[in-house]
């Protein structure tokens, strides 16, 4: 049952978050019957999941949820903002049940306080009770022109048939019409002996038994169908109410779950055929000449006048989504995320093993050896790439969930925002989309409340009354960025820098450029906001965006234009476990700098080792390249050899030089974390291990880029001021 329950909340996680997706464009559709049947069916599921592990609040709450978005389905109820409101609310109250299941306890009495009052204000929809007027008996004849969907009463008409373990589980049949009968007539009963077999393949345990009904009553459709909620799980049973007509059974097919059925039981389960019925039909065809064209069963079913062509198409039309979904599932595997962690940390230390057995080989001088050694590490790449493939996930799916953000915070502030998303293809591990998802909330939310003007305050600048918020994300130099852009009032630095002023953040007559002064609103506590909101203005959202940002070995800087809008942009690393890099070395220590920042490797001259004595930058072909001797940056004692390179990298369109000792190469590397001694070294973002069995420091190019920058900057103020 853990299992089971487990799997319940997964999948149900998943079809929440589809519920609202759908609620959401339904909000913008106006009533698209397609968005409707899916939010329809995700209920459904979630109902049906929560029966077979007997969750009885929240089989109660979906219960009334179904019944409304199966009128919304039928046309009868027309969702408007108000309604939309209220399912929206009802998906939320699901998933707060949901965390009752995951920790395996009874809801309070305030969840269940929401439940009723949501019910409450669902029913309200539903409406009166349909009533019935007069006394109609069917003969079973007209009971079979309703299977084919062309007759309507004034009576409700139940279709049931009921599974061969009925009997077996303690239920009593007869019990069931008998209970029908506490609030209500049943006017004809009509007796299906179909699924009757041979009375000697007979089985006395086994129920074969099937009704048709035609019901009076004043009761709803939620209080009959809550006489069979036992055997619910065990039956085919379906309800029409007075004056059903054809559009119900199409309805119904569409409702059905999506199992492998072919066509003929379709039409069995959704109650528009028998099986007496469908064999006379199967008989029919294939009664044909053998030379003769087969017609389709469809076809045949129409022909004897069974059935309408209409429900046929349906049922047809359901049978190829069926086909099509199963074929996807049939492509699909869920795995435990435990379970992929557990195979990167062996496919790393099969990467480590790899390069020590690569490099015993050539040291021993087989050539036989080593060529079997470099097969094997190709193949290791291989079986790395495919692992880290597992866990990278589109970044779309995080994107998507800012919908319902943007609309009920822009609601909240009066405000009228749309949200604009692009690159949803684009991959990342998922362990780092997980560490996303907080940060890029402050961010929105912050864009919502202090970024985007009221449309008062827009009309009058001369803007739309609509506001933009953007997401986007893409891949650039071995990392992926991610902007969050509004068409806002965008960043005043001046009040920036009187703020970090009065702070004492910056001196008095302290010259900031632009990136440095907006970098000052990650600081701790810095706000510029006039008042403070339930949304933002504490000055405690944007120091811990930037500090998690950091811990995943990324970084966000921030672009903006006052009057125009502002830009914020989170580069970050597309996995945090296994990466190809290029190992350098300066005296006897290596390092590791990741390969998706390499641009290029020069040799320094003699001369030019003499010419940058007293100086951090070279002519790079016309450019200014400065650069960082790793040497003098991380203190390293032993004297340097006669010949220097400088490493060319690249992060976020700034170029810099590393001045190393000694290019070695390409180094497939396994990223392990430091300790938390040594999390404040600048330059470093993590060690792996080589094939020597030695450490070697991978390098945060990041940082190094940020601290040459700065070095420049300061260099050229400094000549600034001499002349």
């Amino acid at each position: 049952m853990d299992a089971i329950q487990q799997a319940f909340v997964v999948e149900s996680r998943e079809l929440l978050q589809m519920m609202e997706d759908n609620l959401l464009q339904l909000e913008n559709s106006g009533g698209d019957p397609e968005i409707i049947n899916a939010i329809f069916r995700a209920a459904h599921t979630i109902k049906g999941g929560a029966g077979v592990i007997e969750c009885r609040f929240i089989v109660e709450f979906t219960h009334v949820l179904e019944n409304l978005l199966d009128e919304m389905r039928a046309g009868t109820i027309v969702p408007d903002r108000a309604l939309i409101e209220v399912l929206l609310a009802c998906s939320d109250q699901l998933g707060k049940l949901m965390g009752c299941v995951e920790s395996d306890a009874e809801p309070d009495e305030e969840l269940n306080q929401a439940s009723r009052s949501l019910r409450e204000q669902l029913q309200r929809y539903l409406g009166a009770p349909a009533s019935a007027s007069k006394d109609v008996a069917l003969s079973e004849a007209e009971v079979q022109a309703v299977g084919g969907g062309e007759m309507e009463t004034d009576n409700w008409h139940i279709s049931l048939r009921f599974g061969p373990d009925v009997l077996r589980k303690g239920m009593d049949p007869a019990s069931f019409l008998r209970y029908l009968m506490e609030f209500g007539q049943i006017v004809q009963l009509v007796t299906l002996p179909d699924a009757m077999p041979a009375a000697d393949e007979m089985d006395a345990e086994s129920c074969y038994l099937g009704f048709e009904i035609s019901y009076k009553s004043d009761a709803d459709k939620a209080r009959i169908e809550s006489v069979f909620d036992f055997v619910r799980d065990d039956c085919v049973i379906h309800i029409w109410p007075p004056h059903s007509k054809l559009a119900d059974f199409i309805a119904s097919i569409e409702s059905l779950p999506e199992d492998t059925m072919r066509l003929g039981e379709i039409l069995i389960k959704c109650g528009a055929l028998t099986q007496n019925e469908l064999d006379l039909a199967l008989d029919a065809q294939s009664d044909r000449e053998v030379d003769a064209p087969q017609p389709k069963i469809g076809e045949v079913l129409v022909d004897q006048g069974v059935i309408t062509p209409e429900v046929v198409e349906a049922a047809a039309v359901k049978q190829n989504k069926v086909a099509e979904k199963k074929n996807l599932e049939s492509q699909l595997i869920r795995v435990q995320a435990a379970k992929l962690d557990q195979l990167i940390d062996l496919v790393g230390e099969m990467v480590i093993a790899s390069a020590g057995a690569n490099m015993l080989a050539h040291k021993s001088g087989e050539t036989a050896l080593a060529e079997a050694t470099s097969v094997i590490t190709m193949l290791v790449e291989q079986i790395r790439d495919s692992a880290l493939q597992l866990r990278m996930v589109q970044i779309g799916e995080t994107f998507s969930r800012f919908h319902r953000v943007v609309r009920d915070t822009s609601r909240e502030l009066d405000k009228d925002i749309e949200l604009v998303i692009s690159g949803n293809e684009a991959e990342l591990d998922k362990s780092v989309v997980e560490k996303l998802g907080d940060p890029l909330m402050h961010l929105v939310r912050n864009a919502l409340d202090h970024g985007i003007e009221s449309p008062q305050v827009r009309i009058a600048k001369g803007k739309p009354p609509r506001g933009t918020l953007r997401l986007n994300a893409y891949h650039e130099s071995g990392s992926i960025a991610i902007e969050i852009t509004d068409d806002g009032a965008g960043l005043n630095r001046e009040k920036i820098l009187s703020k970090a002023r009065e702070r004492e953040l910056i001196g008095p007559n302290q010259t900031l450029s632009d990136s440095e002064a907006f970098a000052l609103i990650f600081e701790p506590g810095f706000s510029t906001a006039e008042k403070v909101t339930n949304i933002s203005g504490r000055g405690v959202g944007l120091d811990v965006v930037k500090r998690n940002i950091t811990a995943l070995r990324g970084s966000v800087e921030v672009e903006s234009k006052e009057g125009q809008g502002s830009t914020f942009r989170i580069r970050l690393p597309l996995t945090l476990a296994i990466i190809d890099g290029f190992l350098v070395g300066v005296g006897k220590a290596s390092y590791v700098i990741p390969l998706g920042t390499v641009v290029e490797c020069i040799e320094l001259s003699e001369k030019a080792r003499t010419e940058t004595n007293n100086r951090q930058y070279i002519n790079l072909r016309g450019e200014v390249l400065p650069f960082v001797r790793l040497r003098e940056q991380f203190e390293i004692s032993e004297q340097g050899g006669k010949r220097e390179n400088i490493v060319v990298v690249q992060y976020a369109g700034q170029k810099i030089g590393l001045v190393v000792d000694e290019l070695m190469g390409e180094f497939q590397t396994v990223i392990k974390p430091l300790g938390t001694i040594f999390k404040h070294i600048k330059g470093i973002g993590g060690s792996t291990i080589l094939g020597s069995g030695e450490v070697a420091l991978i390098l945060d190019v990041q940082s190094l880029v940020a601290l040459a920058t700065v070095q420049q900057n300061r260099l050229q103020s400094a000549e600034a001021v001499k002349v």
